[in-house]
């Protein structure tokens, strides 16, 4: 084990984990990460899954203690073994693409990319910044604290990403649902960075996610923090997708084993959903974000399953199209046909395109089942509200049958979850990230609704 200032740093037996946990998804949350920096790290850990990446071709460590370094070197050579990483060196430090600095890291980046940059920054943008340091509310000395604190610090990082740069750090020990109040708690100043890194206008996205078998008595928790809302969807990645980008990035080894010990596609996609504690706890600030009203489906509503549809004929058209009409009195803020909505098809981009290309091969026989679908898909799916997702929701029950007017008057049924109040949504959520499907697919009465009255749904309802 070793301790830096009195705090646990890492385990022999599951540093691996850890440091999986600390890099490779911030690495694979990026298309495709060429240069990366390290803010500490002098362990080597860290920078070892670094060139675990084909990609990379600078990698620039600027750690403070270089007697740390040192001590690392000698007596745990492991930490910064890469000996069995093809066309890596021995020694991490060693390879040709490490760039070790001794250096504040916060003075280096404020140096060259804050509001008063007095030298020049390097030639390229980072892709990706992994800050190894000592965890935010733990930290018992003056080196780490101000990388939590300071404007200027968290400006600059992100100054010095490129257009699609992530930041990953850890951020310490994972919440609790009893803890209170985060800017009253033991975490007080990890709510202090959340709330810098939230008001910091290049930052498109945050994620936060735990491991728990890394060696510690609590699991440990990582932020991820994106330029980009392009990350989200890469952050979303299924599973498959992950693995296969792992088999297409990750170098092989002489052991020819797996580079990899514990993060793969299930690991991944594990990360992707907040834990219930970050939500608790994130609905504790004080005022109560807006979302937070809507974390679960209210149990004194009725929902409204049963339905009378009914065949009409467009008198200009002549085409045959379906209504819906309430049998009961329908109350407003009931809910409605949440079992169908609840089925939707679920659909990506990537999925949509490669349908539509299907269907321009040449000798690839009849595709009108497949042109069937994408002309259903377009006109009874959505957009996921959240932006760069790459997701869209296309409803497949009862539901889809409810007619949209352009005249908003008409309407009686529209979202359950409203549009955020100031129109764009946080940085940073644990509800939205939890619930985002519901939000995109649940609908309520927006109106009382009379019995044998059709149900009408605004035509830009999901706009």
């Amino acid at each position: 084990m070793l301790f830096l200032d009195g705090a646990l740093q890492s385990r022999s037996k599951t540093e691996r984990v850890y440091h999986e946990a600390l890099v490779q998804p911030a690495m694979f949350t990026h298309p495709n990460p060429t240069n990366i920096a390290i803010i500490g790290g002098g362990l080597g850990a860290t920078l070892r899954e670094v060139l675990k990446h084909s990609t990379v071709k600078s990698a620039t460590m600027i750690e403070i203690d270089e007697k740390l370094n040192g001590v690392a070197r000698e007596h745990l050579p492991y930490m910064s073994d890469c000996s069995d990483l093809v066309g890596r060196a021995s020694c991490c430090f060693d390879d040709e693409v490490a760039n070790i600095i001794y250096d504040d890291g916060k003075e280096w980046f404020v140096d060259r990319y804050g509001a008063t940059a007095s030298k020049a920054p390097p030639k390229e943008k980072f892709d990706v910044v992994i800050m190894d340091a000592l965890e935010p509310d733990h930290d018992k000395t003056d080196i780490s604290s101000p990388l939590y604190t300071d404007r200027n610090f968290i400006s600059s990082l992100f100054e010095s990403l490129s257009d699609e740069g992530v930041i990953v750090i850890q951020v310490g020990a994972a919440p609790s649902i009893n803890d209170q109040r985060p800017d009253l708690s033991v975490y007080a100043r990890r709510e202090q960075f959340f709330r810098l890194l939230e008001s910091e206008l290049s930052a498109a996205a945050m994620f936060v996610y735990e491991e728990a078998h890394s060696g510690f008595i609590e699991p440990r928790s990582f932020l991820v923090a994106c330029k980009s809302m392009g990350c989200r969807q890469r952050w979303s990645a299924g599973a498959e997708s992950i693995d296969f980008n792992i088999y297409e990035r990750i170098v092989q080894t002489v052991s020819e084993g797996p580079a990899l010990v514990n993060y793969d596609g299930s690991t991944h996609a594990s990360y992707s959903t907040p834990p219930r504690a970050w939500e608790t706890v994130y609905c504790r600030r004080e005022p109560q974000p807006f979302e937070c009203t809507y974390r679960n489906l209210d149990v004194n509503i009725d929902i409204y399953y049963d339905f009378e549809k009914r065949n009409a004929t467009d008198p200009n058209t002549g085409k045959i199209s379906s209504k819906v009409f309430a049998k009961v009195v329908i109350p407003k803020g009931s809910y409605i046909m949440l079992e169908d909505l609840a089925s939707s098809l679920i659909i990506s981009d990537g999925t949509i395109a490669n349908l539509k290309g299907n269907t321009e091969v040449s000798g690839a026989g009849r595709v009108s089942v497949i042109e069937d679908l994408l002309s259903f898909i377009d006109n009874h799916g959505h957009k996921s509200s959240a932006e760069g997702s790459g997701i869209n929701l296309v409803e497949v029950g009862g539901s889809f049958m409810i007619r949209r007017s352009e005249d908003a008057s008409e309407a009686n049924v529209g979202k359950w979850m409203p549009s955020y109040p100031s129109g764009k949504e946080p940085t940073y959520s644990p509800v939205y990230e939890r619930h985002r499907a519901s939000f995109d697919l649940f609908l309520v009465a927006t109106r009382d609704i009379e019995e044998g009255e059709e149900l009408v749904k605004p035509i830009d309802l999901w706009d």
